[in-house]
């Protein structure tokens, strides 16, 4: 039986993600990855690695090789050094996620793993990116995402799974954005995938407020009592299993998390800040509710780190294994 293709982009060609992919052939997988990104600057930055990898072009007609690393070249515009950014790469960094996403719809990949990317870079260079989540519900016409991230935490192990109804917005529009419409959407998106991708039968989800204290009772604001709380009964009447709203302050100490399987967090920082706290190097971000299963690692691109060698796999390891499992819980 052929093992299923993966693709993984390499992200901002500055940056690690070119030569965190050598970890990938360094391991065995019950799936074939295959690394988007320039043939030539992948095989410079996985040689200032200490793996025993060798780098050659991908060809499907040929058997894998443990310790040979698969690489569809795309490529790139200028030269690219390490942790020097460079305006003119960017629209390298769009047709690497480009290739990927057109062989998830055709179906000659089984899912996508994403390096990082620098969104300012992008950005300077005229194309208008706010990240990868938002990018890719554009390019596949899906009208609602939902960004989690997640990683093992504690001891016991734990998963901690950390979902946000608003995603990489100023501050200041944040209330505005947390509409019915959205929180709906975002909840059912969760319990499909939760059930559907993550094998939880009947997911249970906590649900922060917006504001401090979650309102307290409306001095502190009315979101919880005039948005979040009615769609909550409304959807819980249909059987979905909700707990909250409940004050983000609180909702991440241990006897909390153990009632829920995954979290709803109002806004990034309000969700991410602690789950990054509590697995980074080894949390993963997920998107939620695309025609296809796309993980990330949960870090940036750390220049000051690259070309070194010395960057740490682990959240790449975990994006690899989580989109592994998903694709086995697949209905």
């Amino acid at each position: 039986m052929t093992a299923p293709l993966i693709a993984i982009t390499s992200g901002e060609p500055a940056g690690i993600g070119p030569e965190l992919c050598a970890v990938l052939a360094a391991h065995e997988w019950p799936v074939r990855p295959v690394v988007i990104g320039d043939l030539a600057l992948i095989t410079a930055r996985v040689a200032c690695t200490d793996r025993h990898v060798a780098v050659r072009a991908f060809d499907a007609s040929q058997p894998p090789v443990p310790g040979m690393l698969d690489v569809l070249h795309v490529p790139l515009d200028v030269a690219s050094e390490p942790g020097v950014l460079d305006t003119r790469n960017a629209a390298y960094v769009i047709r690497t996620l480009d290739v990927a996403v057109e062989g998830c719809r055709s179906g000659h990949f089984a899912a996508m793993v994403t390096a990082p990317v620098q969104k300012n870079v992008i950005n300077d260079a005229g194309i208008p990116f706010t990240g990868h989540t938002e990018y890719l519900a554009d390019q596949t016409q899906t009208p609602r995402v939902v960004m989690m991230l997640a990683g093992e935490y504690g001891e016991p192990r734990r998963w901690m799974r950390v979902a946000v109804a608003t995603t990489h917005l100023p501050l200041a529009e944040v209330p505005a954005a947390i509409t019915p419409d959205l929180l709906e959407d975002s909840l059912r998106i969760m319990h499909k995938d939760l059930r559907d991708k993550f094998g939880l039968v009947s997911p249970r989800i906590l649900v922060s407020g917006l504001n401090p204290h979650a309102g307290e009772g409306g001095h502190m604001g009315r979101e919880e009592i005039d948005v979040i709380q009615p769609v909550l009964d409304k959807l819980r009447a249909e059987g979905l299993q909700l707990i909250g709203p409940l004050p983000a302050d609180t909702l991440f100490v241990p006897h909390q998390l153990e009632r829920g399987d995954a979290v709803l967090a109002m806004y990034h920082d309000q969700g991410l800040a602690t789950l990054k706290f509590a697995t980074f190097g080894g949390g993963i971000n997920v998107t939620l509710g695309l025609p296809f299963i796309r993980t990330s690692v949960d870090h940036g691109t750390a220049l000051d780190l690259a070309g070194k060698g010395c960057a740490d796999p682990g959240s790449l390891i975990a994006a690899m294994n989580c989109a592994i499992n998903m694709l086995g819980y697949r209905s």
